[in-house]
């Protein structure tokens, strides 16, 4: 086999690429070259005309057959950049995406305000914590916070664990639907990166999605079953003044704020993506709200 060059194993790459339908067909070729020759992504065009070996090749190419057959580039890396942190990633997490470290921006936010009255270590719970991604990412940025994360998937609370551990963080994760573990317990902030597309979505049929767990992404025929039953026991679960924040579609802000208003929340507001998109939306539970109280 004629040795390639890296520029020219990134020209077949990416010819090989268009026929798979990938819409980033030279950001996955250039990830998936320079996990087999073990360099950053800038050594490839500072050393364009460098020889790969015959086993870089061999790994870079396969990895390149399993993405044109449309397998995420995190899921064979096993691996994907989150808040600045590398995470583990498998087929039992969603892969984290940029737009949500809005919601992480968002929670720090919040938490900066209040600290400017009680210079406290908050506790903080992650609902659905998937890879750890959001727990691991306010654990990092708030060392002082007690950080929690809930997932009913022992197979992604394993992968959470594993980053935790990975980064050196001290967060407490328990294993159940929702709530369903944290009986008694009372938290500050809330946080959440619920299912929330509809059942037939066709969107579900495309691109990465098509690999990641289904369990994660629907929830009902409107996408908004999980938010609301979180909205529902929300309120045995904060202290007084405390805050919800959840991340959810483009298109589903409005209803969100409904459901907010619906089960008592106030100072209600909703926060853009880096697309402006509308996708984070925050209540607080009010100060003075008996902690039983149901629907206003």
């Amino acid at each position: 086999m004629t040795a390639l060059t890296i520029a020219q194993a990134l020209s077949n790459a990416k010819q090989m690429l268009r026929t798979g339908g990938s819409d980033s067909i030279d950001l996955d070729a250039e990830l998936l070259l320079a996990h087999a020759i073990d360099r950053n992504r800038t050594y490839l065009y500072t050393w364009p005309e460098a020889l790969l070996t015959e086993e870089q090749t061999q790994q870079f190419f396969e990895n390149i057959t399993k993405r044109q057959a449309g397998t995420p580039v995190a899921h064979i890396l096993q691996t994907r950049e989150f808040w600045g942190l590398s995470f583990k990633v498998t087929e039992a997490t969603l892969i984290p995406r940029p737009d949500t470290e809005i919601l992480v921006e968002t929670a720090l936010e919040t938490l900066a305000e209040a600290n400017l009255e009680t210079d406290q270590a908050w506790s903080i719970l992650d609902l659905g914590t998937g890879s750890g991604a959001i727990a691991c990412a306010l654990a990092s940025s708030c060392p002082s916070c007690h950080v929690t994360a809930v997932d009913f998937s022992s197979q992604a609370l394993a992968v959470a664990k594993e980053n935790a551990q990975r980064l050196d963080l001290d967060i407490r994760f328990c294993s159940g639907n929702w709530f369903e573990p944290l009986a008694g317990e009372r938290f500050d902030l809330i946080v959440s990166n619920p299912p929330y597309v509809c059942e037939d979505d066709p969107h579900l049929t495309q691109g990465d999605v098509r690999f990641e767990p289904l369990t994660a992404l629907t929830s009902g025929e409107t996408g908004l079953d999980d938010i609301a039953q979180i909205l529902q026991q929300a309120n045995k679960h904060l202290v007084p003044g405390g805050w919800l924040m959840f991340e959810h579609g483009y298109d589903q802000a409005g209803a969100v704020q409904t459901l907010f208003h619906q089960y008592g929340f106030e100072s209600i507001e909703t926060r853009r993506d880096y697309g402006d998109q509308p996708r984070i939306t925050i209540g607080r539970w009010p100060k003075t709200a008996a902690s039983e109280t149901g629907v206003k």
